[in-house]
C-alpha cells in the first residue's frame, strides 16, 4: 500500500452530497449540447428568420443545421489530446467558454456567413463537452451507479433538447427578430453558467494519479468517501487505480492512437458502433427536424412546433427509467429491446405517410412519440455511458475522442441529408432508418459485453484480454462506505433472469469481481 497522506479537505460538500453536486454541474455540459442541437428545429421554421436569412433552401438550411457537427466533429478527435494534458476539468473550462462565443456570434449575426461560422464555433465547444463529460463523469462514479449517472446526464442532454424546443415555441408569439434571436442568446446565459461552474468543481481523481499528483488525487478521493483520511476503502481505491497505472506503464507500450488501436482495436470499434448506430437509428430526423416532420404529416405552422414541445417533454420522461433500470438489467437488454421498438415505430411512420389518409396526422405523432420514448431510455444514454466504461484509463480519453467523433460524424451526415431525403425519398427516410435500427439490433446481441458493474478497472476481464491483475475489488466505491447486497462471503454473485441467460448464453463477458477467496 503506498502511504499517501492527503491534503487537508477544503470542502464542505464530501461523500454522496460531493458526488451528486458534480454530477450536476458536468451535466450542464450535455444540456448545452441538448439544447443547441434543439433550437435550430423550431427557429427554423418561423417567418421572421426566413425573412431575415432569405428564405434558405433545403441545402442551406441542412448545412446551417448540421455545420455545427464539423466543429463538434473536429474538436471532439482533438479533445483526445486535450483532455491527457489539462485535465478533465480544464477541457470542461474551455468547452464551455467556446460554446459561449458561438452563441453571442450566432446571437449577433449579420447574416447566413456569420451564421455559419457561429454554428462552427459553438460546434467547437460542443465538441470538446461531449468528449470530455461523459469521461469526467464515469472516472468520479462508483461502479455501482455508474451507470444510472451516465443515465441522469443523457435526461439532461434531452432536457436541454425540450428546454430549446419550448423556447422556439413562446418567442414564435414575438412579432421581430427577436423571435429567433432570444433562444440562440440562452446558449451564452448556459455557457457562461457552466463556464463559472467549472472552476470549482474537482479535477477527476484518476487523471491526477495519472499525472502522478497523488496527494491531490487521493485527497478527491478521500473527500468522495465522506472526508475521512483514514478511510480504508478510500486507501484501497487510491491503491488500486494507482496500480493500474504503474502496470501500464511498465508495458512500455506508449499511449498514442496507434499503441491504442493496435491493443483496444475490439473495444474501439464497439465504442465507434454505439455511437455511430445512436445515429442511424434516425434521431436527428426528429431532434433537427421534428417541425418539419410533423409538417409533412399534416401539422402546420405554429402547431408543428407546439407537435414537437408535446414529444420532447414524452421523450424527457422516457429518459427517467434508466436511472433504476441500467444497472439493474444491464446495457444489451436495454440497447436490444430500444432497436426493436425503434424499428418498428419508424417502419409505421413511413406507412401512416404513405397512406396519406385523415388519421395520419395524428398517427405519425403517435409513432414519433413512441420512438422517441423508446431512444431516449436505449440508444440515447447508453452509447455516451459504453465508451469510457470500456476503455482503459491510459486510452479512455483518446478512445473516448474518436467514439464522440464517430457520433458527429454521422450526426453530420443525417443532419445533412435529411432536408433532401424528406423532398426526394419522403416517406421512405423513415424505414430507411428502421432498417439500421435491425442492424444495431443484430450487433448488440452478438458482440456488445455485458459491463454492469463491473470495475474500471477491471475491464480487461470482460473482454478476455489478459489474466485480471490481482487488484482489490473497486467495490471500494466512491459513493458507499457499505458493501452490496450482493457480497456472500466475500464475493459478489451476478445473478442473472431467463432474459439475461438467454442473451448472454454465448458471451464470455459474465464477468464476476475478484471474491477474497480468489487472490
Amino acid at each position: 500500500m503506498v502511504d499517501v497522506a492527503p491534503l487537508p479537505s477544503r470542502r464542505k460538500l464530501v461523500g454522496q452530497p460531493l458526488l451528486y453536486a458534480i454530477s450536476v454541474f458536468a451535466s450542464l455540459g450535455v444540456f448545452l449540447f441538448g439544447y443547441d442541437q434543439g433550437v435550430m428545429s423550431g427557429i427554423i421554421t418561423g417567418p421572421y428568420f426566413k425573412q431575415f436569412f432569405n428564405n434558405p433552401g433545403p441545402i442551406e438550411i441542412g448545412t446551417m443545421v448540421a455545420v455545427l457537427e464539423l466543429g463538434a466533429l473536429a474538436t471532439s478527435i482533438a479533445a483526445g489530446r486535450v483532455g491527457d494534458i489539462i485535465g478533465r476539468k480544464g477541457t470542461l473550462f474551455t468547452g464551455a467558454i467556446v460554446f459561449t462565443i458561438g452563441g453571442a456570434i450566432q446571437t449577433f449575426t449579420t447574416g447566413y456567413y456569420i451564421m455559419i461560422v457561429g454554428r462552427v464555433v459553438s460546434g467547437c465547444g460542443v465538441g470538446l463537452l461531449s468528449t470530455i463529460v461523459p469521461i469526467y463523469q464515469s472516472e468520479i462514479s462508483p461502479p455501482d451507479h455508474r451507470g444510472a449517472l451516465a443515465c441522469m446526464e443523457f435526461t439532461c442532454n434531452v432536457f436541454g433538447y425540450a428546454t430549446s424546443v419550448w423556447v422556439d415555441y413562446f418567442s414564435s408569439f414575438i412579432e421581430s427578430d427577436l423571435s429567433w434571436r432570444i433562444p440562440l442568446f440562452l446558449q451564452c446565459v448556459i455557457g457562461s453558467i457552466l463556464a463559472a461552474g467549472s472552476l470549482v468543481i474537482p479535477e477527476s481523481p484518476r487523471w491526477l494519479i495519472d499525472t502522478d499528483r497523488d496527494v491531490a488525487g487521493m485527497s478527491i478521493i478521500v473527500d468522495l468517501h465522506g472526508g475521512d483520511p483514514d478511510n480504508i476503502l478510500a486507501q484501497a481505491e487510491f491503491q488500486e487505480i494507482k496500480d493500474k497505472v504503474i502496470y501500464e506503464r511498465e508495458l512500455g507500450e506508449g499511449r498514442s492512437y496507434a499503441v491504442m488501436w493496435k491493443k483496444y482495436k475490439r473495444r474501439v470499434l464497439l465504442a465507434m458502433s454505439s455511437q455511430a448506430f445512436a445515429q442511424l437509428n434516425g434521431i436527428n430526423v426528429i431532434g433537427y427536424y421534428a417541425p418539419s416532420v410533423f409538417e409533412e404529416a399534416g401539422w402546420l405552422g405554429r402547431d408543428a412546433v407546439l407537435m414537437t414541445g408535446i414529444n420532447a417533454i414524452i421523450y424527457t420522461l422516457s429518459t427517467l427509467p434508466p436511472w433504476y433500470l441500467v444497472d439493474r438489467w444491464g446495457r444489451r437488454v436495454i440497447l436490444l429491446s430500444g432497436a426493436v421498438i425503434m424499428g418498428i415505430a419508424l417502419g409505421l411512420t413511413g406507412w401512416w405517410m404513405y397512406v396519406d389518409i385523415p388519421a395520419t396526422p395524428n398517427a405519425v405523432v403517435i409513432c414519433v412519440i413512441v420512438y422517441n420514448a423508446a431512444f431516449g431510455y436505449s440508444w440515447g444514454p447508453i452509447p455516451w455511458l459504453y465508451p469510457p466504461e470500456i476503455m482503459p484509463l491510459t486510452f479512455r480519453s483518446k478512445g473516448v475522442s474518436i467514439s464522440t467523433a464517430t457520433n458527429w460524424a454521422f450526426n453530420f451526415i443525417v443532419g445533412e441529408t435529411t432536408p433532401y431525403l424528406q423532398e426526394a425519398i419522403t416517406w421512405r427516410l423513415y424505414p430507411m432508418h428502421g432498417f439500421y435500427c435491425a442492424c444495431s439490433f443484430i450487433l448488440v446481441y452478438f458482440l456488445y459485453p455485458e459491463t454492469k458493474g463491473v470495475p474500471l478497472e477491471e475491464m480487461d476481464a470482460v473482454f478476455g484480454e489478459e489474466e485480471r491483475l490481482d487488484y482489490e475489488s473497486e467495490r471500494a466505491s466512491l459513493m458507499s462506505n457499505a458493501r452490496s447486497p450482493s457480497v456472500r462471503s466475500g464475493s459478489r454473485v451476478t445473478e442473472r433472469g431467463w432474459v439475461s441467460r438467454l442473451l448472454y448464453r454465448n458471451d464470455r463477458s459474465t464477468y464476476q469481481p475478484i471474491g477474497e477467496g480468489d487472490e
